[in-house]
């Protein structure tokens, strides 16, 4: 069936809509399967137990990861038959390779060296937790490093690099200056950089200078054991942007090889994404290109199918948030002139595109799109959120109570929408819940407060300059602020879970009563949380973009699992599950590697069973 595209608005209706479908080759699965395992020691010979072991075919764009066991032994899922690079990584060690024909039975044992310069190879949550913080000069700086250097990048891709401080202070010259993509724009400079960027540089220079480092890594975090060593990764490679100017259309590192350091993010197009209950693997794109809208990736092939709308200044329409309804659509926001809503069918590929009427708020911000239990869809708008029936084809408008303010205006960030209809919205400027229930047609809001112990640190002189500083945007923030970012609920419990990014935890309120309680992270001055998806049996995931981690909280116990994930610097900014059959699959989009991965268990049982097979 060819595909379709309905446009429900006038002024497109008369235009030509082009929606262009690509298939960007893939070497197809071989029918023999291939069964790799191995041995992962130290240098003196002793087994490493969860050591990050990574299996690419040549001319393959699917990256295969598992983790070595206690005995340091790891086991492949059945591979196509194919010559493979095999990878073996962790922390402080440097990257060891071996190439292996893997055709039935194949074995690749690793002996592993120390690294002597590790830096550049650490994840985000050790290189903040390695600065200075005993005193409280110190720990001021830690707090402002902490939330507005990293506001738009993970602090792995600033922290891998060294320079005086001269070099700290031009660096931060431009940081204040430049938005969320990097690019210059006219407006004051941030105000909090602005105030702090002679002693910030100074801070910098004494950790990441050229002489003598005050770094102190004596928390490196244990590697995954238990049912996080169980896991299997399968990463898709998503194209380079071709609008990004690189001459060879790649990249030189997209954070496969540790010892490389962070990616650049140049180039990259992945957004959010989602398994559907056929195993296909969608994602959006919020960069200026000319290829795809949104795109379909084939999990056994790696073949990706581009869907195409037209956009503004000859663009592809650009997306950002994107959900799966409970009957297997796939919704998403986009910019075909103004903000609305897309929808696709996957099993017959046709679109749709709704846009609001004239007057009403756009789709737009940090969008992030969700369904309530009343099957309508919500999606994040400029001063609130909007709520779409796709059964009366219609839009309802829901305004944040607060906006403006003279600290700065509350656009909004993350949306979520709960089983009873009501849609939350949050202002991750002003430290604020929205929430808009149909039924009354109006808005309320919950106020998060300020973290004491940020505030305590604070001179008279600096509380008097905060009170009339401006945050001009949602990424730069007040040291004192929690940061609600992306937001999720339980469609089977009256909970709601806000992803509070710079404060370090959860914060989970009650959606009858508005009671909020606070869950910490295990570490919450370097584990920041970006999305929360809840899962089918309550439990909360998040994606901790600055560790290159996805971690789950069960409340049950109230205990965290941490699962660490196989690409460095990959910024995952969204976290999404698909359960179908018993099965689970978590997909992390990679917004600076440019990748999709797709996370599933296996339990002892299946391990048993890979182990003998391996024999």
């Amino acid at each position: 069936m060819k595909n379709k595209v309905h446009l429900n608005f006038p002024s497109l209706l008369a235009m030509s809509v082009a929606m262009a479908s690509t298939m960007l080759a893939a070497p197809a699965a071989l029918a023999a399967d291939a069964i790799v395992s191995g041995v992962v020691r130290d240098g003196a010979g002793a087994p490493m137990g969860g050591v990050t072991v990574s299996a690419k075919a040549a001319g393959s764009t699917i990256t295969t990861s598992v983790f070595t066991d206690e005995q340091g032994a790891y086991f492949f899922p059945p591979l196509p038959a194919g010559t493979y690079r095999v990878r073996a990584q962790a922390v402080t060690f440097e990257t060891a390779t071996g190439s292996l024909a893997a055709d039935g039975k194949a074995k690749q044992d690793f002996s592993l060296k120390p690294m002597k310069d590790f830096v550049r190879q650490l994840p985000g949550d050790i290189l903040l937790a390695a600065m200075p913080s005993e005193t409280p000069d110190d720990a001021r700086m830690h707090r402002v490093l902490r939330s507005v250097c990293t506001g738009c990048h993970t602090a792995s891709y600033v922290l891998q690099h060294r320079f005086d401080e001269e070099g700290w202070s031009r660096i931060l010259g431009w940081m204040k200056q430049l938005n969320v993509y990097g690019v210059k724009v006219d407006r004051p400079p941030q105000d909090v950089i602005n105030y702090n960027q002679k002693e910030l540089a100074a801070y910098l220079a004494r950790a990441r200078g050229p002489g003598e480092s005050s770094m102190k890594f004596d928390k490196m975090r244990p590697r995954p054991s238990g049912e996080a060593a169980r896991v299997v990764f399968r990463e898709y490679d998503v194209p380079v942007n071709p609008e990004a100017g690189l001459p060879d259309k790649t990249t030189t590192n997209d954070g496969s090889d540790w010892a490389l350091g962070t990616p650049s993010g140049i180039g990259s197009t992945v957004h959010d994404s989602w398994v559907d209950r056929d195993g296909s693997i969608w994602f959006t794109s919020n960069v200026p290109q000319h290829v795809s809208s949104v795109a379909r990736i084939n999990p056994k092939t790696g073949e990706i199918k581009n869907f195409r709308l037209p956009g503004p200044g000859g663009f592809s329409a650009p997306t950002h948030g994107m959900t799966i309804d409970p009957k297997g659509i796939v919704w998403f926001n986009v910019n075909t002139g103004k903000g609305g809503l897309g929808r696709i069918d996957p099993k017959t590929e046709e679109i749709r595109v709704f846009t609001p009427p004239e007057g009403m708020m756009p789709t737009g911000g940090a969008t992030t799109v969700d369904y309530d239990g009343k099957g309508r869809i919500w999606a994040s708008a400029p001063e609130g959120a909007l709520m779409f029936d796709p059964v009366a084809e219609k839009f309802s408008e829901f305004k944040s109570p607060t906006f403006k303010t003279p600290n700065g205006n509350g656009v909004t960030y993350g949306t979520a929408a709960d089983r009873d209809g009501k849609g939350w919205w949050a202002e991750m400027a002003l430290d604020i819940i929205g929430s808009g229930n149909p039924e009354t047609g109006k808005s309320s809001e919950l106020k998060l407060l300020p973290i004491k112990s940020e505030l305590d640190l604070l001179s008279p002189e600096a509380r008097a300059f905060y009170d009339k500083a401006v945050a001009p945007d949602f990424n730069a923030p007040m040291p004192w602020q929690q940061g609600p970012r992306r937001l999720g609920t339980d469609k089977n419990a009256d909970i709601l879970y806000v992803a509070a990014s710079w404060a370090g935890h959860l914060v989970r309120v009650n959606t009858k009563t508005n009671e909020m309680t606070t869950i910490p992270l295990p570490d919450p001055k370097a584990t920041l949380p970006y999305h929360v998806h809840v899962d089918s049996k309550g439990a909360a995931w998040t994606n901790l973009w600055m560790t290159d981690q996805v971690a789950r909280y069960s409340p049950a116990d109230g205990k965290w699992t941490l699962f660490d994930l196989p690409t460095r610097g990959g910024e995952a900014r969204y976290v999404s599950i698909m359960e179908t059959n018993g099965t689970a699959q978590v997909a992390l989009p990679y917004f600076r590697a440019n990748k999709v991965a797709v996370m599933t268990f296996r339990d002892e049982a299946a391990m048993q069973a890979a182990r003998a097979a391996a024999q």
